[in-house]
């Protein structure tokens, strides 16, 4: 396995100086070295992978230098508009260094969300024309050669290069930033995930966010021997939960559609809260049927499934932001199980679309189990409870 210190020693030799990105679990280690060995001013998280490689490009007009924008495969997506449109050799020419962490590598067991994406991950870079290599835990002892040998590619091409890493690559990370633990007195995300549920009528429909928060909804459901078959989990596409539920809401607002979002999922497609309070207000009373939609955020302030690295959303207010969106009816940052009962209880006696800012605990059961149905069989379950109600 590779040493993150050693690594952040062989990007610091060739002039990588400068970090940003959206965490992942294959880059945990590294992300955790870099996030308390670096100042501010080296390291920025991103809100989502197309941001990143914004920053990183202004950095690089700044500086000369070749940044790093590290991101799960997942990301690729997300970035493939500014890789092309702003980086590539054929637009500005902006060298950056891309590490992927290959989620779903072949032949490698992963989730089903990531199997079809670390398929085609390699041949994605290929069409975009990005040369790249694979960094695996068997590499340790070349991986100074190959990032300086991908970083000198990067600024003779004038363009983008990536590294592709495997699974286990990455050590355990040397330095951490000390543990805080500014929410410890907070519920627990699991409590929270309780507490809404219990005050929802039995006919709302929910939609869960990816990462833990979907398998916490899934586990509370079991616990209480619940009905779970209104349940959308949204085992990928990180950021869009919330507008999953303005479809389902848009399209049939008999019953409460409820998404139960992140903190760094909301951050990552902000926009989408405009896009909710604008429809809400196209939707208001005054003109028809109001949107019977309640967005609840469960703030952790961190990326918790894939290592726990910082969001921003302890240091802003999203309240604040759902409120100027057009939100019609807001509440929080809150905390308490009972407080949360009165203010889902209250959100959704009136019109929508409503927000509703939870603050929680970090830090998930190690234990936290998987869903046992499939993405597809969860979506006919789904269909079935909609067409039914």
């Amino acid at each position: 396995m590779i040493s993150p210190r050693a690594f952040h020693q062989a990007l610091a030799a060739t002039g990588v100086n400068f970090f940003t990105g959206v965490p992942d679990s294959l880059l945990k280690e590294f992300c955790a070295y870099i996030d308390a060995a670096l100042p501010p001013a080296q390291h920025l998280p991103a809100a989502n992978e197309g941001t990143a490689i914004g920053i990183a490009a202004g950095v690089h007009l700044a500086t000369g230098e070749v940044p790093l924008i590290y991101m799960q495969n997942s990301g690729l997506g997300n970035a493939v508009n500014p890789l092309l449109s702003l980086a590539d050799p054929e637009v500005y020419g902006m060298p950056l260094l891309l590490l992927v962490g290959w989620r779903g590598e072949p032949g490698l067991k992963d989730e089903p969300q990531h199997v079809k994406q670390g398929r085609v991950s390699p041949a994605m870079l290929e069409a975009m024309e990005i040369p790249y290599r694979v960094l695996g835990p068997e590499d340790a002892a070349s991986a100074a050669d190959l990032v300086s040998d991908l970083v000198a590619q990067a600024k003779d091409r004038s363009g983008p290069v990536a590294i592709l890493v495997r699974k286990k690559t990455f050590a355990k990370s040397e330095a951490k930033r000390p543990a805080t633990s500014p929410n410890a007195d907070l519920l627990r995300r699991e409590e929270a995930v309780e507490a809404v549920t219990a005050a929802l009528p039995a006919a709302a429909t929910v939609v869960a966010t990816t990462g833990h928060i979907s398998r916490e909804l899934y586990e509370q459901r079991l616990r209480a021997n619940q009905d779970r078959a209104g349940d959308f989990l949204t085992v990928g596409s990180m950021g869009h939960s919330s507008q999953i539920a303005l479809g389902l809401a848009l399209a049939d607002g008999r019953n409460p559609v409820v998404c139960l979002d992140g903190d760094g999922a909301a951050l990552m497609h902000l926009g989408g809260l405009a896009t909710i309070g604008a429809t809400g207000k196209a939707n208001s009373p005054e003109h028809g049927r109001p949107l019977n939609y309640l967005h609840v955020v469960l703030n952790n302030g961190e990326h918790g499934s894939v290592g726990g690295q910082p969001t921003v959303a302890m240091e802003i207010s999203l309240t604040d932001i759902a409120r100027g969106c057009g939100y019609r009816a807001v509440h929080g940052p809150l905390s308490g199980e009972a407080e949360i009962r009165r203010a889902v209880a209250d959100l959704l006696a009136q019109p929508g679309p409503r927000f509703l800012e939870i603050r929680v605990r970090s830090a998930p059961r190690a234990d936290l189990g998987r869903p046992r149905e499939t993405p597809a069989e969860n979506k006919q379950i789904f269909i079935q409870r909609l067409r039914q109600s």
